[in-house]
C-alpha cells in the first residue's frame, strides 16, 4: 500500500467537501480546513484509536479541535466514516453525504464551530472561541490518567490562536502535571483573520517557546503524510516511557492548500462559489493527480478500535450530616460557637464529597489555604484528584470541563473576584453542556479590608443571565447559590454534586452565625422562610441575611412586621416567593451587597411576569465600595447596614423612621 499517495487521496476529498459544505452554506472557514487535512486524515484514518458507531466511547483517543473555525475538514472525515451523530444516543445515526449540505443549518448537528451538546458526540466540547481548547484536551487527559486508561489526547491549535493567554496557563500546566498523553499540536499556516500572524507567533518562535517551556519538540511539514504519522508514532512511544516529558508538535501548512487560488490572498472566513468554486475544484483534481498516481485499488485504512471501557464503579454515597462531618473530624468545638465561615464548611464539605464519590476531582487556583480545598489536597486518600492550576483561572475552568467531559464532576475553586477572569470559559463551558461547579470564594463586600479590587461585585448579575435561559435539557443553563451559613454551604455542595449542571457558589471569607441545623433542606431553587410578618417581605441572600435580620428587630421597633426570605438560590420558585409578597401587602425590598441587576432584577422579572401589582425596593451596591477594617465599616459605606435597610424599608412604607 502507498501510505503516502492513500492519504494524499483522502486528504484532497475532505479538502473537497469542505469546499463543497462552506459553498452550501455560504459560510465557513474552508482554506483553514485545508491547512489541516492531512494532519486530520491521518489522526481520524489511521492513528486514534476509536469507533465510528461510538464516537464517545470512554476509552477512545480523543481530538479536540481548538481551532473551531477549521472543523468542515473533520466533519468532512466523519461523513466518508460514517460517524454516529444525535443530541440523543438512543436516536443516533450515521452521517451520509446529503449532511454535506446542511453546515450551519438551524436543524443540522454540523455546527459552525462544534459543540457536541447539539449532536457532534465525537468531540468532548465547545470550541470557537479561541485559545480554550489545549486547556480542554489536558483536563480530558487529566481524567485518563485518574481512570488508569491508555488514552491519547490529540489537540490542534492555531498559530494566530497561540498568542491568547491561556494558551500559555496550558502549556505551563501540562509540563508541571507531566501530561505525556496529551500532543499539543500547533498548525503554523502564517495566517490570521485579517493577515499575516505576528513573526512571535512563527514557527520557529513557537518552536523556541516550547522547548522553553520543557518541550520535547518536533516540527514536521504539515502536508508529508510520512512525517506525520512518525510524529504521532514517536509520541506513542514518548507517552510508554515513564521517564518521558510532554511532546508538542509543529506542523507547518498552507492555508488553503492544493489549490493556487486559495494560496493567492487571504480567503479567511470566505468560502469560493460559483466560478470560482468550479477554479479551485480542478486544482484540487490536478493535484491529486500529481500526488495519488501510485494509488492502488486496494488502498484502504483500517481504523484501531478502543481498549474494552471498564466496568462502572460504585455509586456515590450520601453526603453525612454535617454535624457528623464536624464530630468526625473533631471539629464539635466550632460547632458550639455557633458561627463558621460558610468557605471553611465548603472545604468541609468538598473533602466529605471526594471520600463517598470517586468522581469527584477539585481544582485550585493557588487560594486553597484561603478556599479551604486544601481539606481535599491534603487528604492522602483524595490528593491524587487535586489539580493546583496556580494563577491561571482561564486554564483551571476550561480543564474543569474537559474532566466533565470524561465523566468527572470537577469542583473549581478561587476568589470569586477572579471567577470573573474566566467568564468566556465558563460560557463555552456551559455551552458544552459541562458538568462543572465554580465556587467563588471571599465574595462580596463583606470582604471588607482588601478593598474592591478583591471584591466580587458584578459576579451574581452575569451569572443570573445563564439562568433565564435553559439548556439542552431543558434546565437553567447555571444555578447561583449563595449560602448565608455554614450548614447551608454544606448542603448545598452536596447538591451540586448530585445535580448535572453547571452550578455557582458564593462563599464568604467573615465567620457567619448558624442560621439552620442539619434537619433544614436545601434544593437548587429553593429557598428559606426565617421570619413570618405581614407588613413587608424583605429578601437577601448570602451575608446580607444577616443584616437583613437585624433590620427585622429594627422594623419591629418601629411597629413594622416584616417577613424574611433567605433567597439562597436563582432561579427560585417565583410562585412561592410572590404568595410570600402577597401575604405581606405586595412589599418587596431586595438587599444584597453586590451591584444591581442580580437578585432584585430577579425578584423584579418575577414581580413583572406574575402581571399583580407589588412595590419593589432594590438594595445593592450603587457606589464603588473601598477598603474598610470590618464588614461593618463597608456595609455603613455602601449603605447597605442593617439601620439603612430598616429606614429604606419605612420610607417605602412612608412610615417615620426613629
Amino acid at each position: 500500500m502507498s501510505f503516502e499517495a492513500a492519504i494524499h487521496a483522502q486528504a484532497i476529498e475532505l479538502n473537497r467537501m469542505s469546499l463543497e459544505m462552506c459553498a452550501a452554506a455560504g459560510a465557513g472557514h474552508p482554506s483553514s480546513a485545508m491547512s489541516i487535512g492531512h494532519l486530520v486524515t491521518v489522526l481520524m484514518f489511521n492513528t486514534m484509536r476509536w469507533s465510528p458507531e461510538v464516537p464517545d466511547y470512554p476509552t477512545s483517543d480523543r481530538l479536540v479541535l481548538s481551532e473551531g473555525h477549521a472543523v468542515p475538514v473533520v466533519y468532512a472525515a466523519a461523513i466518508k466514516l460514517g460517524v454516529q451523530v444525535g443530541a440523543d444516543p438512543a436516536s443516533r445515526r450515521p452521517l451520509t453525504i446529503e449532511d454535506l449540505k446542511t453546515l450551519r443549518a438551524i436543524d443540522s448537528v454540523l455546527e459552525g464551530h462544534p459543540n457536541p451538546v447539539e449532536g457532534f458526540p465525537f468531540f468532548d466540547a465547545a470550541t470557537g472561541s479561541l485559545g480554550q481548547g489545549l486547556s480542554v484536551a489536558a483536563g480530558v487527559a487529566e481524567a485518563a490518567r485518574l481512570d488508569g486508561l491508555d488514552k491519547r489526547v490529540y489537540c490542534i491549535i492555531g498559530d494566530g490562536e497561540s498568542r491568547e493567554g491561556q494558551v500559555a496557563e496550558a502549556l505551563d500546566y501540562i509540563i508541571d502535571r507531566k501530561l505525556t498523553n496529551l500532543l499539543p499540536i500547533f498548525n503554523c499556516n502564517e495566517w490570521g483573520q485579517a493577515g499575516k500572524v505576528s513573526p512571535q507567533q512563527s514557527a520557529e518562535v513557537i518552536e523556541a517557546k516550547l522547548k522553553a517551556c520543557g518541550f520535547n519538540v518536533r516540527v514536521i511539514d504539515g502536508h508529508s503524510p510520512s512525517q506525520i504519522k512518525q510524529a504521532f508514532d514517536d509520541f506513542a512511544k514518548n507517552q510508554a516511557l515513564s521517564s518521558s516529558t510532554p511532546m508538542a508538535l509543529i506542523a507547518k501548512t498552507q492555508k488553503g492548500w492544493g489549490s493556487p487560488t486559495m494560496l493567492n490572498g487571504n480567503w479567511h472566513g470566505k468560502p469560493a462559489e460559483g466560478q470560482q468554486l468550479l477554479k479551485v475544484l480542478n486544482e484540487l483534481n490536478e493535484r491529486r493527480g500529481e500526488l495519488t498516481s501510485s494509488l492502488t485499488s486496494t488502498d484502504a485504512f483500517t481504523i484501531q478500535p478502543p481498549a474494552e471501557a471498564k466496568p462502572e464503579g460504585a455509586p456515590a454515597g450520601d453526603l453525612p450530616p454535617f454535624g457528623q462531618t464536624m464530630k468526625k473530624r473533631d471539629m464539635e468545638s466550632a460547632l458550639h460557637t455557633g458561627r463558621l465561615a460558610t468557605r471553611k464548611a465548603y472545604g468541609i464539605a468538598l473533602q466529605a464529597l471526594g471520600q463517598i464519590n470517586d468522581r469527584v476531582v477539585s481544582l485550585d487556583a493557588d487560594v486553597s489555604n484561603s478556599t479551604f480545598a486544601e481539606m481535599f489536597a491534603k487528604d492522602s486518600a483524595l490528593k491524587n484528584r487535586f489539580m493546583e492550576c496556580k494563577i491561571a483561572e482561564q486554564n483551571m475552568i476550561s480543564v474543569a470541563a474537559g474532566l466533565a467531559a470524561a465523566g468527572k464532576v470537577p469542583f473549581c475553586s478561587t476568589f470569586a473576584k477572579f471567577v470573573t477572569r474566566a467568564y468566556d470559559q465558563i460560557e463555552m463551558a456551559i455551552n458544552s453542556g459541562a458538568n462543572i461547579k465554580i465556587i467563588g470564594s471571599h465574595a462580596g463586600a463583606s470582604l471588607a479590608s482588601d478593598g474592591p479590587s478583591q471584591m466580587s461585585l458584578p459576579d451574581v448579575a452575569w451569572f443570573r443571565a445563564f439562568s433565564t435561559v435553559r439548556n439542552a435539557q431543558g434546565n437553567p443553563a447555571c444555578y447561583i447559590l449563595q449560602p448565608a451559613d455554614a450548614y447551608a454551604a454544606y448542603a448545598l455542595t452536596g447538591v451540586m454534586a448530585e445535580y448535572d449542571g453547571p452550578c455557582y457558589m458564593r462563599t464568604l471569607r467573615p465567620e457567619t452565625e448558624f442560621l439552620y441545623n442539619d434537619q433544614t433542606v436545601f434544593n437548587l431553587g429553593g429557598f428559606e422562610v426565617l421570619s413570618e410578618g405581614r407588613d413587608v417581605l424583605l429578601v437577601a441572600a448570602g451575608y446580607m441575611v444577616h443584616e437583613a435580620n437585624k433590620a427585622i428587630d429594627l422594623l419591629d421597633k418601629a411597629g413594622v412586621s416584616a417577613s424574611l426570605v433567605d433567597l439562597y438560590s436563582i432561579p427560585f420558585d417565583a410562585e412561592a416567593l410572590l404568595d410570600l409578597a402577597n401575604a405581606n401587602n405586595g412589599y418587596i425590598v431586595t438587599i444584597e451587597d453586590n451591584y444591581g441587576a442580580a437578585l432584585g432584577s430577579a425578584v423584579a422579572d418575577a414581580l413583572t411576569a406574575s402581571g399583580e401589582g407589588f412595590t419593589l425596593e432594590q438594595m445593592h451596591i450603587n457606589r464603588i465600595p473601598k477598603s474598610g477594617r470590618t464588614p461593618d465599616d463597608v456595609m455603613k459605606y455602601c449603605g447597605l447596614s442593617a439601620k439603612d435597610i430598616c429606614d429604606r424599608t419605612l420610607r417605602m412604607l412612608q412610615v417615620t423612621s426613629v
